[in-house]
């Protein structure tokens, strides 16, 4: 854009001209090609700290422009004002500052366009405002705002590690109550069981008694089937025993059993890459059935396709994919805080570096990745 100043001779119109200038509270002046001040107004004096007859003549970037606000020198060749003769190109800047007859600064907004007379570059005119309040009110609300930031981090860490403590705990508290139902329901079970074989021997005779005990037995046999499954459902031996690959493949063929669905499995693991274990290996394995658990609850799917896939050493990562055809998910379900699975699955991720991400539609189906990094060999 492009300012044309036609100045008309007669006195009237020049009277009204300077008339304008000094009513405005923008700092105005002008510029010949040379970058000397042709004019200026008394908002531009005072704000600069110069008399008019001082700033008159002399070159307006050697003047108030010569440098930036850290001290370092303001090459003439780069300036935005001048510019705006030189090449043509008119400029508006807010991130500058100006200087005063004192030696200080201030933060100014500021314009320049070239004046036009004749169809010929004339030189140019500027305006000016101080805005150093404004940049004040910026630069504090830019402070406040970090510290808030920093703040809800800080208060995000520690809600996190204190989720990763209480997870932790929880593990700790459902292996204790695991092992104490294997050992000592467990073994009362079996000792009913026995108890009630010798039973039922002894009343041979009676029919009605060895019914009666055949049947107390069927019982024990029901809770013995239960509490296994309790004890699995609270920390599965398996993930002890034979490790995160076997517990992961044992989960989805007990949940194809279960499921009665369409569901296949596919599963590689790079040769060299032992199964990790703690609280990684248990924060995999309980994504791992957050997983199939949505699809047997919420999905109504016929075909479910899983993958775990495990790559080379040195730097070994998990993969593991679930699908269905299912009735899909809103993105907007997804992302609620209170979509307590889905928040569960992507802390537990992340906890140990990995990422949860989902993708899915009404009407189309769902996929869940886990991406997983491995520890090397030999790290905790």
């Amino acid at each position: 854009m492009t300012a044309v100043l036609d100045i008309e001779p007669d006195t009237a119109a020049s009277e009204r001209l300077a008339l304008l200038l000094e009513s405005t509270g923008e700092g105005i002046f002008g510029i010949d090609l040379a970058g000397r001040c042709t004019f200026v107004n008394r908002a531009a004096a005072q704000m600069l700290g110069w008399r008019t007859e001082q700033v008159l003549g002399r070159n307006m970037h050697e003047l108030i422009h010569h440098s930036h606000g850290d001290g370092r020198h303001y090459p003439e060749a780069a300036c935005p004002i001048f510019n705006a003769f030189r090449r043509g190109l008119p400029c508006r800047i807010d991130d500058e500052v100006l200087w005063r007859a004192d030696g200080s600064s201030f933060w100014a907004e500021y314009s320049s366009h070239p004046v036009i007379e004749h169809g010929q570059v004339q030189g140019a005119v500027v305006t000016f405002v101080d805005i150093t309040g404004r940049k004040r009110a910026a630069d504090l609300l830019k402070q406040t705002n970090d510290e808030l930031e920093r703040r809800v981090a800080e208060r995000t860490r520690q809600l996190r590690e204190l989720a990763n403590h209480l997870e932790t705990v929880r593990e700790a508290e459902r292996t204790r109550i695991a092992r104490e139902i294997h050992d000592e329901l467990g073994s009362l079970l079996v000792a009913l069981k026995m108890d009630t074989q010798w039973l039922a021997r002894r009343v041979q005779p009676q029919p009605e008694l060895v019914c009666k005990c055949h049947g107390m037995g069927r019982l024990i046999d029901a809770a013995v089937d239960n509490v296994g499954r309790i004890i699995t459902d609270l920390r599965p031996s398996i993930l002890d025993h034979q490790g995160l690959w076997a517990a992961l493949e044992w989960q989805a063929q007990e949940f194809i059993e279960a499921s009665e669905l369409d569901a296949t499995l596919q599963v590689h693991v790079a040769a060299g890459v032992a199964p990790p274990r703690g609280g990684l290996a248990i924060a995999v394995f309980r994504i791992f059935q957050e997983m199939l658990t949505n699809v047997a609850r919420h999905a109504k799917a016929r075909r479910v396709r899983m993958s775990i896939t495990v790559d080379d050493p040195p730097d070994p990562v998990l993969y593991i994919d679930v699908r269905d055809d299912g009735v899909g998910v809103a993105a907007a379900a997804l992302s609620d805080p209170h979509s307590w699975g889905v928040v569960g699955m992507r802390e537990r991720a992340g906890r140990f570096g990995g990422r949860v991400s989902i993708d899915s539609a009404p009407g189309q189906g769902t996929r869940v990745r886990l991406v997983m990094p491995l520890p090397e060999a030999g790290s905790p």
